[in-house]
């Protein structure tokens, strides 16, 4: 059993195929999905589709890089979906992105601040995206007392240094497409030295797809190429690593989950 637990299924991308790529996840015995709304027209897509499948849940939040555009109005919205939407399992995905320049690094930072906040309020875990930013995010995290609702850090990135603190703030540890890549050392380092019960996987499809579709638009099913590299890494079965993801994530997004 394997839970995706960070997809963009409501992207442009799957407009024309989803039903067959759901089908697709299926098969490759991807029983739980994510999906992750971070602005206007994501969550309103994501609302859409997480009516039509079971298996489907939502996380709701406001990017980073679209921090520039929050407001009352947004932090509202959020909140709003997150009450009253039983789909909803975690905020997110919120952070730090230094990559791009549309949204001042002290917007962001306050964003970020807020949204902490707002998934307290609601008393969902938070779902992080990092990207060049990793002293930054985890110096908030802590200040922010983050590890009273926990997380994801979605897509990790970072050292085994960063790994451990972000495990003491109460923050598991999701891996992608990336960890696939021959020059990933830092990301398959992690996959070695995670604790198993902090360890989760994603596609964050449709980017970032794994070994041997590197190029290709990513999908759901491909979780199973993620997962077959941490457990060769490290060096146990795939069937006990995808369990124990699975119940990683039904854990932390407080999911009961019957065969």
């Amino acid at each position: 059993m394997l839970f995706d637990t960070h997809a963009h299924l409501n992207d442009d991308a799957f407009l024309n195929d989803l039903e067959e790529t759901m089908k697709s996840a299926r098969e490759a015995g991807v029983k739980l999905i994510n999906i992750v709304g971070f602005d206007d027209k994501s969550i309103k897509r994501a609302l859409e589709i997480v009516k039509n499948y079971e298996e489907l849940y939502l996380t709701v939040g406001w990017h980073p890089v679209e921090a520039i555009d929050f407001n009352q109005e947004k932090y509202d919205m959020i909140k709003e979906i997150a009450l009253t939407n039983p789909k909803v399992i975690a905020i997110g995905e919120i952070g730090l992105d230094y990559h791009w320049d549309k949204s001042p690094k002290d917007i962001q930072k306050e964003v970020f601040r807020k949204q902490i906040a707002l998934a307290k309020e609601v008393n969902k875990p938070i779902v992080i995206h990092c990207r060049e930013a990793m002293a930054d995010v985890l110096e908030i995290l802590k200040e922010e007392n983050a590890k009273e609702v926990g997380g994801i850090m979605h897509c990790f990135s970072g050292s085994v240094e960063s790994m451990n603190i972000a495990l003491k703030e109460n923050f598991l540890i999701s891996l992608g497409g990336p960890v696939t890549y021959k020059n990933a050392k830092k990301a398959k380092e992690v996959a070695k030295l995670c604790p198993l019960d902090k360890l989760l996987v994603e596609t964050d499809c449709p980017y970032l797809s794994p070994v041997p579709y590197r190029g290709q638009r990513n999908e759901p099913a491909y979780v199973k190429n993620v997962a077959q590299e941490i457990a060769d890494l490290r060096e146990m079965t795939y069937t006990k690593l995808a369990e124990a993801s699975f119940e990683n994530a039904c854990r932390l997004f407080n999911i009961d989950y019957r065969k």
